[in-house]
C-alpha cells in the first residue's frame, strides 16, 4: 500500500482516442451538476465541485469501464487518467473505495504506468511510454487536504530521457508539434496536446462549432483568445438561400458577443465592394491577411486548411467537435503523423504549373497514399515556386489523404510576409538525419500537362490523351485555382493565342484582393492590359464576386453551379459526383493553363498548343 495526496477530489480524464466521446457523455452532465471534467473552464473560473458523491461514483465506474474496454487496451493509445480534487467531500469512504477499484482495474492494461506527481502539480497521473498528455493544471483550492491509501500497481520500466547533446532527429512536422506541445522530441504515433496558434472557421462549419462550444463550455463562456480566432464567411455567400444567410448571421452574432478581432464580415450581398471587411475564400485570405506564419500551428474547419503548409507551418483541417474544444481551451490532442518526402528537381517547363505537379503526385500515390501522413515538398523546383504556387501544391495534399503538407520556409516566404504580419515567427526545418516513411523523386523537366478525369483526383491522364473529350464549360476559381497568379496564367495563354473562347468560361476570384488585381495589375507582355481586359476580349464571363462559388456546388442559385449534367474543365480540387452541383456532371481537374487552352478549343487541350 502507498499513500498519495488528494487536494479536494477533481477529475481530469483523458483517453485517446475516446476523449471527445467521454466529454460528450459526461462533461455536460457533470458540469451542470457542478463538476469540472476534462480540464474545461467556464470563463475565467473553474467549475466548482459540489457534494455530489453519487456523480463521482458513477463517473469512476465509467472510467473503470473505459480502462478495461478492448478499445482502450491496444498498446498504442493506453488509458490515461488523472485524479485530482473536489472542494467539498462529505463521504470520503465512497471516494476511496472507488478510486481503489479504478486504479486496480488499470492493471489489466500492461502498457499503462502510474506515477506520482509532486504535490505542487496536484495529481496522480498515468501515461504510456510513447505519449504524454499535458492537461491544464487547476488552481489549488483553499480546502482541507485528504489522504487515502490505495494499492500501488506494478510500474513498467520507463524509457530514459534525452539529455545533453544526444538528440533525436525530427522532420519539420515533428518539430512544429514538439514545440507546440512543449516536448523535447516526438516520433510518429505520439499523441500530444498541442497549443494552437490560429483557429479558423467559416460559414458552413462555424455555426456547428459555436453550438458545440456553447453546449460544452456554457452559454456565457468566452473563447480562449479572441485574437487567435479567425472567422471568414466564404462558402455560401451570394445566394438567396435563407439558411445559408442565417449561417453568416450566426457568425456575426457570435463575433460581436466574443469581440472577435478577425471577423471578415459581409452584409451587403448585392455589392461585395461595399463590404471593406469581406475577404472571400478563407485559405487565400488567411495568407493575404498575415495569419500564416512559419513554425506555427493553424487549424481550420475545412479540409483544405492544409494550404497554409506552404508557409512552413503545420496546418490541417479539423471537425466541428474539435473546433468547439479549441475555442474553449486553445488546445487539441493530435497524433504525430509520419512524413512522406517529395523531392522535385529540374527546371520547371514554361507550360507547367504547380497544379500539374500535385496531380502527378496524387496520381502516383493514389487518393489513399498519404492517409494520415505529412507530405513534405523539397527540391530545386519547389524552391523556384512563388508562394501562391506553393499554396496550390499544399492545397491538394488532402486529396491524397494527407494530414498536412509543408514546404520549408525560405527567402520567398519571408519576402511575402514582409508587409503582412508583424508577429514574430521562428521557422523550423527537417534534420538531415530525420526519418521519412518514404521518399519520392521527380524530374520535373520531363513532366507533361495533366488532368484528373472524372470522378477522382487520382485518375491522372495526360492532357493530350484527352483531346477528343468535348466539354461544355470551363471554371477558373477556388482556393486551388482562383488566386492572382492563376488568373495571370489564364490571361497569358489567352494573350498568346489571340483567340476567343468557344465555351462559357466562368471566372471566380478567390478574394476581394484577387478581384482588384484582375482589374489593376498589367499582364507582362500585354502592353499594359489587365487580366480583366484580356478576359473581356476573349469572350469570358465578367469576373464574379469573390467566394468559393461553384467549387462545392452550393445552393442552386450559386454562380456557375453545374445544374445540368455537363462536362466541365475546372481549376478546382475535387471532381467527385455532384461536387459542383449536378450528380451526373463530369469534372476534369486541370491547371489554369490547361483550363484556358480547353476554353479556346471546346475540348480538353494541352496548353502547349498555345504556349510556344
Amino acid at each position: 500500500m502507498s499513500t498519495f495526496d488528494i487536494y479536494d477530489l477533481q477529475f481530469l480524464y483523458n483517453i485517446c482516442p475516446n476523449y471527445y466521446r467521454f466529454m460528450g457523455r459526461w462533461g455536460t452532465r457533470l458540469a451542470n451538476g457542478g463538476w469540472w471534467v476534462g480540464g474545461v473552464a467556464k470563463g475565467d473560473h473553474r467549475w466548482a465541485c459540489q457534494t455530489r458523491e453519487q456523480d463521482v461514483f458513477m463517473l469512476l465506474i465509467s472510467l473503470s469501464a473505459y480502462q478495461t474496454s478492448p478499445a482502450n487496451i491496444n498498446g498504442t493509445h493506453s488509458p490515461t487518467a488523472t485524479f485530482i480534487t473536489s472542494r467539498r467531500i462529505s463521504n470520503i469512504s465512497v471516494i476511496t473505495k472507488t478510486i481503489t477499484m479504478v486504479i486496480a482495474s488499470s492493471l489489466i492494461s500492461p502498457t499503462s504506468t502510474f506515477f506520482l506527481q509532486p504535490k505542487k502539480d496536484v495529481g496522480l497521473s498515468a501515461f504510456s511510454s510513447t505519449s504524454a498528455l499535458s492537461p491544464h493544471r487547476c488552481h489549488k483550492p483553499a480546502s482541507r487536504r485528504i489522504c487515502c491509501s490505495v494499492a500501488t500497481p506494478q510500474q513498467s520500466q520507463r524509457q530514459p530521457s534525452t539529455t545533453g547533446s544526444v538528440k533525436t532527429a525530427m522532420t519539420m512536422t515533428e518539430k512544429i508539434l514538439a514545440r507546440a506541445s512543449e516536448k523535447a522530441n516526438l516520433s510518429p504515433g505520439d499523441n500530444v496536446w498541442v497549443n494552437v496558434d490560429i483557429l479558423m472557421t467559416h460559414d458552413v462549419c462555424g455555426p456547428g462549432s459555436i453550438g458545440i462550444f456553447k453546449r460544452e463550455f456554457g452559454e456565457d463562456a468566452k473563447v480562449w483568445d479572441r485574437e487567435k480566432v479567425v472567422i471568414i464567411p466564404d462558402h455560401y455567400i451570394f445566394t438567396s438561400d435563407e439558411r445559408a444567410n442565417r449561417n453568416v448571421d450566426i457568425l456575426r452574432d457570435f463575433c460581436q458577443e466574443q469581440n472577435i478581432k478577425y471577423f471578415y464580415d459581409i452584409k451587403d450581398l448585392g455589392n461585395f465592394k461595399a463590404n471593406p471587411d469581406y475577404k472571400g475564400v478563407c485559405h487565400v485570405a488567411l495568407a493575404q491577411e498575415g495569419h500564416c506564419r512559419p513554425g506555427e500551428v493553424l487549424l481550420g474547419t475545412d479540409s483544405h486548411t492544409c494550404t497554409a503548409g506552404a508557409f512552413g507551418q503545420f496546418a490541417t483541417g479539423i471537425g466541428n467537435t474539435d473546433a468547439g474544444f479549441v475555442l474553449g481551451t486553445g488546445k487539441l490532442l493530435l497524433k504525430v503523423p509520419p512524413t512522406l518526402r517529395f523531392v522535385m528537381d529540374g527546371e520547371m517547363p514554361h507550360y507547367l504549373l504547380a497544379k500539374d505537379l500535385i496531380l502527378q503526385i496524387i496520381g502516383e500515390i493514389t487518393m489513399a497514399g498519404a492517409t494520415y501522413k505529412s507530405m513534405e515538398f523539397v527540391g530545386s523546383t519547389v524552391e523556384s515556386l512563388n508562394m501562391e504556387e506553393r499554396m496550390t501544391l499544399c492545397n491538394m495534399v488532402v486529396e491524397a489523404g494527407g494530414k498536412n503538407g509543408v514546404v520549408p520556409a525560405d527567402s520567398t516566404t519571408y519576402k511575402y510576409l514582409e508587409d503582412k504580419t508583424s508577429v514574430p515567427y521562428d521557422p523550423v526545418y527537417s534534420d538531415q538525419q530525420a526519418r521519412f516513411l518514404s521518399e519520392y523523386r521527380f524530374d520535373v523537366s520531363k513532366l507533361e500537362p495533366l488532368v484528373a478525369k472524372p470522378h477522382s483526383p487520382d485518375k491522372r491522364a495526360l492532357a493530350r490523351e484527352c483531346k477528343d473529350v468535348k466539354i461544355d464549360r470551363v471554371y477558373i476559381g477556388s482556393c486551388t485555382g482562383g488566386k492572382t497568379e492563376d488568373f495571370m496564367a489564364v490571361a497569358k495563354l489567352f494573350l498568346a493565342s489571340g483567340k476567343k473562347v468557344k465555351v462559357p468560361t466562368f471566372l471566380v476570384p478567390a478574394t476581394q484582393k484577387v478581384w482588384m488585381d484582375i482589374y489593376s495589375i498589367p499582364v507582362p507582355g500585354s502592353g499594359g492590359k489587365t487580366c480583366s481586359q484580356i478576359f473581356e476580349e476573349a469572350g469570358c464571363d465578367t469576373p464574379a464576386s469573390p467566394s468559393c462559388g461553384a467549387c462545392l456546388g452550393g445552393p442552386k442559385d450559386t454562380y456557375a453551379r453545374l445544374n445540368e449534367p455537363q462536362v466541365c474543365v475546372s481549376t478546382t480540387n475535387r471532381n467527385f459526383p455532384g461536387r459542383m452541383g449536378h450528380k451526373e456532371g463530369q469534372i476534369y481537374l486541370a491547371s489554369p493553363y490547361t483550363a484556358a487552352a480547353s476554353a479556346l478549343t471546346g475540348f480538353v487541350t494541352d496548353p502547349r498548343e498555345f504556349l510556344q
